[in-house]
Protein backbone atom coordinates (compact mmCIF):
# COMPACT_ATOMS: atom_id res chain seq x y z
CA UNK A 1 0.00 0.00 0.00
CA UNK A 2 1.47 3.45 -0.56
CA UNK A 3 1.11 6.56 0.35
CA UNK A 4 -1.29 9.20 -0.15
CA UNK A 5 -0.67 11.37 -2.49
CA UNK A 6 -0.02 15.01 -1.06
CA UNK A 7 -0.63 17.78 -4.37
CA UNK A 8 2.64 20.04 -4.58
CA UNK A 9 2.84 23.77 -2.98
CA UNK A 10 5.25 26.75 -3.21
CA UNK A 11 6.14 26.70 0.01
CA UNK A 12 9.29 24.76 0.06
CA UNK A 13 10.73 26.54 -2.68
CA UNK A 14 10.14 25.65 -6.17
CA UNK A 15 6.56 24.61 -7.89
CA UNK A 16 5.18 21.46 -9.48
CA UNK A 17 6.48 23.04 -12.80
CA UNK A 18 10.03 24.06 -11.90
CA UNK A 19 10.31 20.80 -9.74
CA UNK A 20 9.29 18.37 -12.62
CA UNK A 21 12.70 19.89 -14.21
CA UNK A 22 14.57 19.52 -11.45
CA UNK A 23 13.90 16.03 -10.62
CA UNK A 24 14.55 15.35 -14.45
CA UNK A 25 17.54 16.99 -14.40
CA UNK A 26 18.48 14.86 -11.15
CA UNK A 27 17.50 11.61 -13.08
CA UNK A 28 19.86 12.36 -15.58
CA UNK A 29 23.02 13.00 -13.65
CA UNK A 30 22.47 9.59 -11.25
CA UNK A 31 21.94 7.66 -14.59
CA UNK A 32 24.58 9.15 -16.82
CA UNK A 33 27.18 8.63 -13.75
CA UNK A 34 26.13 4.79 -14.21
CA UNK A 35 27.93 4.45 -17.38
CA UNK A 36 30.37 7.09 -17.02
CA UNK A 37 33.40 4.77 -16.02
CA UNK A 38 32.16 2.74 -19.73
CA UNK A 39 35.12 4.28 -22.02
CA UNK A 40 37.69 4.39 -19.02
CA UNK A 41 37.60 0.41 -18.64
CA UNK A 42 40.55 0.06 -21.36
CA UNK A 43 42.57 2.72 -19.55
CA UNK A 44 42.10 0.44 -15.91
CA UNK A 45 42.78 -2.87 -17.95
CA UNK A 46 46.41 -1.09 -19.72
CA UNK A 47 47.54 0.59 -16.22
CA UNK A 48 46.47 -2.21 -13.73
CA UNK A 49 47.44 -4.80 -16.62
CA UNK A 50 43.28 -6.40 -15.87
CA UNK A 51 42.01 -8.64 -18.72
CA UNK A 52 38.84 -8.07 -19.99
CA UNK A 53 36.80 -10.88 -17.76
CA UNK A 54 37.58 -8.78 -14.90
CA UNK A 55 36.42 -5.47 -16.20
CA UNK A 56 33.38 -7.38 -17.12
CA UNK A 57 32.79 -8.40 -13.47
CA UNK A 58 33.23 -4.53 -12.52
CA UNK A 59 30.45 -3.75 -14.93
CA UNK A 60 28.33 -6.80 -12.91
CA UNK A 61 29.07 -5.47 -9.58
CA UNK A 62 27.14 -2.07 -11.37
CA UNK A 63 24.63 -4.38 -13.01
CA UNK A 64 24.39 -6.63 -8.96
CA UNK A 65 23.39 -3.16 -7.01
CA UNK A 66 20.41 -2.04 -9.52
CA UNK A 67 19.27 -5.70 -8.81
CA UNK A 68 19.88 -5.19 -5.35
CA UNK A 69 18.30 -1.52 -4.75
CA UNK A 70 14.92 -2.39 -7.35
CA UNK A 71 14.13 -5.62 -4.71
CA UNK A 72 15.04 -3.83 -1.40
CA UNK A 73 14.87 -0.13 -1.81
CA UNK A 74 13.05 1.22 -4.71
CA UNK A 75 10.12 0.83 -3.39
CA UNK A 76 10.37 2.49 -0.33
CA UNK A 77 9.17 6.25 -1.76
CA UNK A 78 5.60 4.82 -1.33
CA UNK A 79 6.31 5.03 2.57
CA UNK A 80 9.03 7.52 3.28
CA UNK A 81 8.55 10.30 0.36
CA UNK A 82 9.86 10.92 -3.01
CA UNK A 83 11.80 13.57 -2.55
CA UNK A 84 13.96 11.67 0.06
CA UNK A 85 14.46 8.61 -1.76
CA UNK A 86 15.55 10.67 -5.00
CA UNK A 87 18.37 12.76 -2.19
CA UNK A 88 19.10 9.35 -0.74
CA UNK A 89 20.27 8.33 -4.66
CA UNK A 90 22.04 11.23 -5.18
CA UNK A 91 23.93 11.34 -1.58
CA UNK A 92 25.05 7.46 -2.81
CA UNK A 93 26.14 8.41 -6.07
CA UNK A 94 28.22 11.19 -4.52
CA UNK A 95 30.04 8.39 -2.52
CA UNK A 96 30.47 6.67 -5.48
CA UNK A 97 32.06 9.22 -7.73
CA UNK A 98 34.33 10.08 -4.52
CA UNK A 99 35.59 6.15 -4.75
CA UNK A 100 36.31 6.36 -8.73
CA UNK A 101 38.00 9.59 -8.05
CA UNK A 102 40.06 8.29 -5.00
CA UNK A 103 40.42 4.70 -5.49
CA UNK A 104 40.87 3.79 -8.36
CA UNK A 105 42.47 0.35 -7.86
CA UNK A 106 40.54 -2.78 -8.26
CA UNK A 107 38.60 -2.89 -4.57
CA UNK A 108 37.82 0.63 -4.70
CA UNK A 109 36.15 0.15 -8.82
CA UNK A 110 34.19 -2.76 -7.40
CA UNK A 111 32.60 -1.17 -4.48
CA UNK A 112 32.21 2.49 -6.35
CA UNK A 113 30.30 0.43 -8.98
CA UNK A 114 27.93 -1.55 -6.14
CA UNK A 115 27.15 2.09 -4.83
CA UNK A 116 26.77 3.74 -8.58
CA UNK A 117 24.09 0.36 -9.16
CA UNK A 118 22.32 0.96 -5.86
CA UNK A 119 21.77 4.43 -6.45
CA UNK A 120 20.66 3.84 -10.03
CA UNK A 121 18.31 1.25 -8.76
CA UNK A 122 16.20 3.95 -6.33
CA UNK A 123 16.28 6.72 -8.76
CA UNK A 124 14.80 4.69 -11.37
CA UNK A 125 11.77 3.77 -8.99
CA UNK A 126 11.22 7.00 -7.65
CA UNK A 127 12.06 9.56 -10.06
CA UNK A 128 9.68 8.01 -12.92
CA UNK A 129 6.66 8.59 -10.15
CA UNK A 130 7.63 12.02 -9.39
CA UNK A 131 7.67 13.28 -12.39
CA UNK A 132 4.26 11.67 -13.06
CA UNK A 133 2.89 13.10 -9.96
CA UNK A 134 4.40 16.73 -10.24
CA UNK A 135 3.25 16.41 -13.43
CA UNK A 136 -0.14 15.52 -13.16
CA UNK A 137 -0.02 18.82 -10.01
CA UNK A 138 1.60 21.15 -12.87
CA UNK A 139 -0.64 20.52 -15.60
CA UNK A 140 -3.86 19.00 -14.58
CA UNK A 141 -6.15 16.83 -17.03
CA UNK A 142 -2.67 17.08 -19.71
CA UNK A 143 -2.33 13.07 -19.87
CA UNK A 144 0.68 11.32 -19.11
CA UNK A 145 2.60 11.25 -22.29
CA UNK A 146 4.59 14.39 -21.74
CA UNK A 147 5.93 12.67 -18.43
CA UNK A 148 6.59 9.45 -19.73
CA UNK A 149 8.64 11.09 -22.57
CA UNK A 150 10.58 12.87 -19.99
CA UNK A 151 11.18 10.16 -17.84
CA UNK A 152 11.53 7.97 -20.96
CA UNK A 153 14.78 10.39 -21.86
CA UNK A 154 16.05 11.30 -18.81
CA UNK A 155 16.47 7.22 -17.99
CA UNK A 156 18.09 6.15 -20.94
CA UNK A 157 19.09 9.87 -22.56
CA UNK A 158 21.40 10.44 -19.09
CA UNK A 159 22.92 6.43 -19.39
CA UNK A 160 23.53 7.62 -22.86
CA UNK A 161 24.95 10.45 -22.28
CA UNK A 162 27.60 9.35 -19.51
CA UNK A 163 30.12 7.74 -21.81
CA UNK A 164 30.18 10.40 -24.30
CA UNK A 165 31.03 13.41 -21.14
CA UNK A 166 33.71 10.63 -20.31
CA UNK A 167 35.42 10.17 -23.41
CA UNK A 168 35.54 13.68 -24.47
CA UNK A 169 37.00 14.57 -21.50
CA UNK A 170 39.66 11.58 -21.71
CA UNK A 171 40.44 12.57 -24.65
CA UNK A 172 40.85 16.23 -24.16
CA UNK A 173 42.01 16.65 -20.54
CA UNK A 174 44.30 15.47 -18.06
CA UNK A 175 43.79 12.96 -15.47
CA UNK A 176 41.47 10.80 -17.81
CA UNK A 177 40.66 8.45 -14.70
CA UNK A 178 39.89 11.39 -12.30
CA UNK A 179 38.48 14.19 -14.24
CA UNK A 180 35.18 12.79 -15.46
CA UNK A 181 34.23 11.70 -11.69
CA UNK A 182 35.03 15.30 -10.07
CA UNK A 183 32.75 17.08 -12.90
CA UNK A 184 29.99 14.50 -11.57
CA UNK A 185 30.81 15.14 -8.13
CA UNK A 186 29.93 19.54 -9.06
CA UNK A 187 26.70 18.52 -10.76
CA UNK A 188 25.55 15.75 -8.54
CA UNK A 189 26.34 18.79 -5.91
CA UNK A 190 24.34 21.43 -7.94
CA UNK A 191 21.23 18.43 -8.18
CA UNK A 192 21.43 17.76 -4.35
CA UNK A 193 20.73 21.26 -3.66
CA UNK A 194 18.24 21.95 -6.23
CA UNK A 195 15.97 18.90 -5.16
CA UNK A 196 16.25 19.87 -1.16
CA UNK A 197 13.22 22.61 -2.88
CA UNK A 198 11.32 20.73 -4.90
CA UNK A 199 7.79 19.83 -3.07
CA UNK A 200 7.06 16.64 -1.59
CA UNK A 201 3.87 14.41 -3.68
CA UNK A 202 3.70 12.10 -0.89
CA UNK A 203 2.81 11.48 2.54
CA UNK A 204 4.78 8.28 3.29
CA UNK A 205 3.39 6.24 6.95
CA UNK A 206 4.94 3.89 8.87
CA UNK A 207 4.49 0.28 7.94
CA UNK A 208 7.01 -2.65 8.61
CA UNK A 209 9.66 -3.42 5.94
CA UNK A 210 9.08 -5.87 3.23
CA UNK A 211 10.87 -6.44 0.04
CA UNK A 212 9.36 -5.93 -2.93
CA UNK A 213 7.03 -8.25 -4.01
CA UNK A 214 6.74 -9.45 -7.75
CA UNK A 215 2.77 -10.01 -7.88
CA UNK A 216 1.67 -11.34 -11.31
CA UNK A 217 -1.85 -12.57 -11.85
CA UNK A 218 -2.44 -15.58 -12.98
CA UNK A 219 -4.17 -15.00 -15.76
CA UNK A 220 -1.01 -12.93 -16.98
CA UNK A 221 1.82 -15.11 -16.19
CA UNK A 222 2.22 -16.32 -19.86
CA UNK A 223 2.10 -12.63 -21.26
CA UNK A 224 4.82 -11.57 -18.50
CA UNK A 225 6.76 -14.59 -19.10
CA UNK A 226 7.04 -13.05 -22.44
CA UNK A 227 7.68 -9.65 -21.62
CA UNK A 228 10.56 -10.74 -18.92
CA UNK A 229 12.15 -12.33 -21.87
CA UNK A 230 11.83 -9.73 -24.17
CA UNK A 231 13.43 -7.44 -21.60
CA UNK A 232 16.15 -9.59 -20.67
CA UNK A 233 16.94 -9.96 -24.20
CA UNK A 234 17.16 -6.68 -24.96
CA UNK A 235 19.44 -5.26 -21.52
CA UNK A 236 21.75 -7.71 -22.62
CA UNK A 237 22.65 -6.15 -25.58
CA UNK A 238 23.04 -2.98 -23.63
CA UNK A 239 25.23 -4.88 -21.56
CA UNK A 240 27.30 -5.80 -24.57
CA UNK A 241 27.52 -2.34 -25.92
CA UNK A 242 28.37 -0.95 -22.02
CA UNK A 243 31.01 -3.55 -20.47
CA UNK A 244 32.58 -4.30 -23.68
CA UNK A 245 32.18 -1.57 -26.93
CA UNK A 246 35.14 0.11 -25.95
CA UNK A 247 37.87 -2.91 -25.61
CA UNK A 248 35.94 -4.08 -29.42
CA UNK A 249 36.85 -0.20 -30.38
CA UNK A 250 40.30 -0.31 -29.61
CA UNK A 251 41.25 -4.05 -30.06
CA UNK A 252 39.10 -5.09 -33.07
CA UNK A 253 38.46 -1.93 -34.62
CA UNK A 254 41.99 -0.73 -33.97
CA UNK A 255 40.76 2.61 -33.04
CA UNK A 256 42.09 5.02 -30.29
CA UNK A 257 39.69 7.53 -29.46
CA UNK A 258 37.80 7.58 -26.23
CA UNK A 259 35.40 9.58 -27.42
CA UNK A 260 34.79 6.77 -30.00
CA UNK A 261 34.72 4.35 -27.39
CA UNK A 262 32.39 5.84 -25.58
CA UNK A 263 30.30 6.53 -28.28
CA UNK A 264 29.51 2.82 -28.57
CA UNK A 265 27.28 3.21 -25.32
CA UNK A 266 26.09 6.71 -26.23
CA UNK A 267 24.63 5.16 -29.80
CA UNK A 268 22.83 2.41 -28.01
CA UNK A 269 21.21 4.07 -25.24
CA UNK A 270 20.49 7.71 -27.27
CA UNK A 271 18.53 5.73 -30.33
CA UNK A 272 16.73 3.54 -27.41
CA UNK A 273 15.54 6.96 -25.73
CA UNK A 274 14.46 8.25 -29.58
CA UNK A 275 12.54 5.32 -30.73
CA UNK A 276 10.93 5.22 -27.52
CA UNK A 277 9.79 8.92 -27.82
CA UNK A 278 8.71 8.76 -31.06
CA UNK A 279 6.40 6.48 -31.21
CA UNK A 280 3.11 7.43 -29.48
CA UNK A 281 1.80 3.77 -28.58
CA UNK A 282 4.61 1.14 -28.70
CA UNK A 283 2.42 -1.61 -28.01
CA UNK A 284 1.07 -1.29 -31.63
CA UNK A 285 1.78 -4.44 -34.07
CA UNK A 286 3.74 -2.32 -36.06
CA UNK A 287 6.65 -0.64 -33.90
CA UNK A 288 7.29 -3.93 -31.87
CA UNK A 289 7.18 -5.74 -35.10
CA UNK A 290 9.77 -3.24 -36.62
CA UNK A 291 11.58 -3.02 -33.01
CA UNK A 292 12.40 -7.36 -33.12
CA UNK A 293 13.63 -6.94 -36.65
CA UNK A 294 15.67 -4.28 -36.25
CA UNK A 295 17.81 -6.16 -33.50
CA UNK A 296 18.95 -9.12 -35.37
CA UNK A 297 19.64 -6.62 -38.64
CA UNK A 298 21.90 -4.62 -36.03
CA UNK A 299 23.81 -7.59 -34.66
CA UNK A 300 24.69 -9.04 -38.63
CA UNK A 301 26.27 -5.58 -38.90
CA UNK A 302 28.02 -5.09 -35.90
CA UNK A 303 28.82 -8.96 -36.65
CA UNK A 304 30.55 -7.91 -39.94
CA UNK A 305 32.41 -5.05 -38.87
CA UNK A 306 34.10 -7.04 -36.41
CA UNK A 307 35.41 -9.43 -38.77
CA UNK A 308 35.69 -7.05 -42.22
CA UNK A 309 36.81 -4.18 -39.61
CA UNK A 310 34.59 -1.75 -41.22
CA UNK A 311 33.66 1.08 -38.55
CA UNK A 312 30.56 2.71 -40.45
CA UNK A 313 28.76 -1.05 -40.62
CA UNK A 314 29.84 -1.17 -36.63
CA UNK A 315 27.94 2.30 -35.87
CA UNK A 316 25.17 1.48 -37.87
CA UNK A 317 24.36 -1.54 -36.78
CA UNK A 318 24.28 0.14 -32.94
CA UNK A 319 21.64 2.00 -33.78
CA UNK A 320 19.77 -0.39 -35.54
CA UNK A 321 20.09 -2.53 -32.14
CA UNK A 322 19.72 0.15 -29.61
CA UNK A 323 16.05 1.50 -31.83
CA UNK A 324 15.19 -1.92 -31.52
CA UNK A 325 15.84 -2.94 -27.76
CA UNK A 326 14.19 0.38 -26.97
CA UNK A 327 10.80 -0.46 -29.08
CA UNK A 328 11.25 -4.28 -27.42
CA UNK A 329 11.68 -3.13 -24.08
CA UNK A 330 8.78 -0.30 -24.73
CA UNK A 331 6.65 -3.02 -25.97
CA UNK A 332 7.11 -5.64 -22.85
CA UNK A 333 6.49 -2.66 -20.69
CA UNK A 334 3.07 -1.93 -22.46
CA UNK A 335 2.32 -5.49 -22.48
CA UNK A 336 2.77 -5.98 -18.43
CA UNK A 337 0.88 -2.96 -17.63
CA UNK A 338 -2.47 -4.13 -19.83
CA UNK A 339 -2.26 -7.19 -18.83
CA UNK A 340 -1.61 -6.79 -15.38
CA UNK A 341 -4.55 -4.89 -13.00
CA UNK A 342 -3.80 -1.72 -11.44
CA UNK A 343 -3.25 -3.08 -7.75
CA UNK A 344 -0.59 -5.50 -9.11
CA UNK A 345 0.96 -3.38 -12.21
CA UNK A 346 3.74 -1.78 -10.21
CA UNK A 347 4.80 -4.98 -8.65
CA UNK A 348 4.56 -6.80 -11.80
CA UNK A 349 6.56 -3.85 -13.59
CA UNK A 350 9.30 -4.39 -10.58
CA UNK A 351 9.75 -8.09 -12.39
CA UNK A 352 9.83 -6.86 -15.32
CA UNK A 353 12.78 -4.58 -14.40
CA UNK A 354 14.80 -7.34 -12.31
CA UNK A 355 14.87 -10.02 -15.72
CA UNK A 356 15.80 -6.66 -17.42
CA UNK A 357 18.66 -6.28 -15.30
CA UNK A 358 19.25 -9.91 -15.07
CA UNK A 359 19.99 -9.66 -18.49
CA UNK A 360 22.29 -6.92 -18.40
CA UNK A 361 24.78 -8.60 -16.24
CA UNK A 362 24.65 -12.39 -17.15
CA UNK A 363 25.51 -12.86 -20.44
CA UNK A 364 27.89 -10.18 -20.10
CA UNK A 365 29.74 -12.00 -17.23
CA UNK A 366 29.83 -14.80 -19.98
CA UNK A 367 31.45 -13.28 -22.55
CA UNK A 368 33.51 -11.59 -20.63
CA UNK A 369 34.64 -15.79 -19.48
CA UNK A 370 34.49 -16.53 -23.43
CA UNK A 371 36.74 -13.69 -24.75
CA UNK A 372 39.74 -15.13 -22.47
CA UNK A 373 39.39 -18.29 -24.62
CA UNK A 374 38.42 -17.60 -27.97
CA UNK A 375 39.24 -14.18 -30.45
CA UNK A 376 37.03 -11.00 -29.94
CA UNK A 377 35.40 -11.79 -32.94
CA UNK A 378 34.30 -15.31 -32.46
CA UNK A 379 32.87 -14.41 -29.27
CA UNK A 380 31.20 -11.66 -30.38
CA UNK A 381 29.62 -13.48 -32.97
CA UNK A 382 28.41 -16.69 -31.19
CA UNK A 383 26.90 -13.79 -28.51
CA UNK A 384 25.30 -11.98 -31.57
CA UNK A 385 24.02 -15.24 -32.95
CA UNK A 386 22.58 -16.17 -29.37
CA UNK A 387 20.71 -12.75 -28.99
CA UNK A 388 19.13 -12.75 -32.42
CA UNK A 389 17.45 -16.20 -31.71
CA UNK A 390 16.36 -14.98 -28.17
CA UNK A 391 14.98 -11.57 -30.17
CA UNK A 392 13.51 -13.61 -32.73
CA UNK A 393 11.37 -15.88 -30.03
CA UNK A 394 11.10 -12.85 -28.16
CA UNK A 395 9.05 -11.17 -31.02
CA UNK A 396 7.01 -14.16 -31.89
CA UNK A 397 5.51 -14.33 -27.80
CA UNK A 398 5.25 -10.68 -27.40
CA UNK A 399 3.11 -9.69 -30.94
CA UNK A 400 0.99 -13.00 -29.71
CA UNK A 401 0.36 -11.30 -26.51
CA UNK A 402 0.03 -7.68 -27.94
CA UNK A 403 -2.00 -9.33 -30.95
CA UNK A 404 -4.60 -10.49 -28.04
CA UNK A 405 -4.37 -7.14 -25.77
CA UNK A 406 -4.20 -4.51 -28.13
CA UNK A 407 -5.42 -5.12 -31.44
CA UNK A 408 -4.47 -2.99 -34.27
CA UNK A 409 -6.41 -0.55 -35.88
Amino acid sequence: MAGAVDPPHRARGFGAGVGFWVVAFGFVVVMSLGTVPTPLYVLYEARDGLSAAVMTIVFAAYAAGVLGSLFLLGHLSDRLGRRRMLVGSVLLSIASALLFATWPELAGLLLARVLSGISVGMATATAIAYLGELHAVARPGAGRRRANVVGTAANLGGLALGPLVAGLLADLAPRPLELPFWTYLVLLGVALLLLSRVPETVTGFRAPYRPQRIVVPPGARGRFAAAAFAAFVGFSLFGLFAALGPAFMLGTLHRSSHTLGGLTTTLTFGTAAVAQSLVRDPTRRRPTLAGFAAIPLGLALVVAAAWWVVLPLWVVGEILVGAGVGLVFAAAVGVVAVSTPQENRAEALAGLFLAAYLGLALPVLGLGVAIELIPLAVALTVFAGLAAAGAVAAGWVVLRANRDLVPEP
